[in-house]
């Protein structure tokens, strides 16, 4: 972390260690149990809170920090919770500022995750899930428009990102797609260098055989198995955490048919209502599937990543970012991020585009969210409760 230390230290405002590190845990509680709105409206709370407010850092500063999120696998906006707990109370701080972040959120959604098994068959509660969803796929469209506006850079990247949806639809893993993507990225600058195609040929025939979709039966659940399978989402996920919503498909419904499509939207529908970071999705999982030891053992397998690689970001990220192979292979995999988001999108429109309200319900959220710029925090509150308004005995029937 010795880098990331000597970015503008002189310029930190000083504070004794036990006065910052209450400073750290007294922002990070109160942000974990306020703050709404997704990933983009986390680090702006942020830098109001910690630039502005505080003046723990400059606005330069926090933008090179929010700049190492970007080229780190995880969940951005709780890495840079922890990013900024570090460079206000070192090591201690660190941790306190993404468990901080991270442990009021996970508690709120597994306490809803209790209610959604214990009552989820009431109809109120039914009713608010399903006016959520349609309002999640508008969520999904404005991110991948907004989104691909700025990463989707050229022709060549273009179509990365096509033949990544390709690929998808086909049956390709989602790592085997954000390897492939990343590989081709790189391969105008390897041959390029290495003035023949001999070189990139060898890397592409190296990406693992594409995963099948389609298992031929359920596999038994096991706690070490939901653990390594959050583990290994925590560990590779790159761009939003809606990228989150492939992985989940792709391992929990189509290869282990632990989950099926309409429990995947009520998770990220959870995590879309409530605080914190989206990743606790993973918490709302885990106690579906395993309890509250479930619970724990997901929101650890998928954070636990972000831990390790914020800690070891200070010496890689320079390295990375005078490295154009490794930019490219980062621009690849972000294409191919999208290409997962948009893919997911589809196949989730399935299950929560139901009737022609669920759909105006989506067109009308998708137009406030764009063309209006509106905060999908409000775009899910309508969601709900239009959602309750339909599940009522005297609302007529559609």
């Amino acid at each position: 972390m010795a880098d990331l230390e000597k970015v503008g230290e002189g310029d930190r405002a000083p504070a004794k260690p036990q006065s910052a590190l209450r400073e750290v845990t007294s922002l990070f509680l109160r942000l974990g149990f306020t703050a709404f709105g997704g990933p983009a409206a986390h680090i702006a709370m942020m830098e109001d809170e910690a630039v502005r407010r505080r003046n723990w850092l400059s606005r330069d500063q926090f933008l090179d920090l929010l700049g190492v999120t970007s080229l780190i696998p995880g969940p951005s906006s709780t890495e840079l919770a922890i990013l900024l707990g570090y460079r206000r109370a070192g090591w201690r701080g660190l941790m306190i500022g993404g468990l901080c972040f991270i442990l009021p959120a996970a508690l709120i959604v597994a306490v809803i995750a209790w209610a959604y098994v214990a009552f989820g068959k009431l109809s109120q509660v039914v009713g608010i899930l399903d006016g959520v969803k349609p309002v999640i796929i508008a969520i999904l469209v404005q991110a991948l428009w907004r989104m691909g506006k700025t990463a989707i850079k050229g022709r060549w990247l273009c179509l990365i990102t096509l033949a990544a949806v390709i690929a998808n639809f086909v049956g390709a893993s989602p790592l085997a797609v954000l390897g492939g993507c990343g590989l081709a990225a790189i391969a105008p600058e390897m041959i390029r260098r290495a003035r023949s195609s001999g070189a990139v040929t060898a890397a592409i025939s190296a990406i693992p055989p594409t995963a099948k979709a389609g298992a031929a039966g359920t596999v038994p659940l096991k706690l070490s198995t939901l653990f390594l399978v959050f583990l290994k989402i925590g560990a590779v996920l790159f761009g939003s955490g809606y990228v989150l919503l492939a992985f989940l498909r792709g391992d929990l419904v189509t290869r282990l048919h632990w989950l099926n499509e309409g429990q995947v939207l009520d998770a990220v529908a959870v995590g879309q209502v409530t605080p914190g970071p989206v990743f606790t999705t993973a918490t709302f999982i885990g106690y579906v599937l395993g309890g509250w030891r479930g619970a724990a053992v997901a929101t650890i397998g998928i954070f636990l990543p972000s831990f390790i690689f914020v800690a070891l970001s200070g010496r890689l990220i320079p390295h990375i970012r005078r490295a154009p192979i490794a930019g490219a292979f980062l621009d690849g995999v972000i294409a191919g991020s999208l290409a997962l988001m948009a893919v997911v999108t589809i196949s989730l429109s399935q299950a929560a585009l139901i009737d022609w309200p669920s759909v105006a319900l989506a067109i009308i959220s998708a137009v406030a969210l764009i063309g209006f710029q509106l905060n999908s925090v409000w775009m899910v509150a309508l969601g709900a409760v239009a959602g309750v308004i339909r599940s009522l005995p005297f609302t007529l029937n559609y």
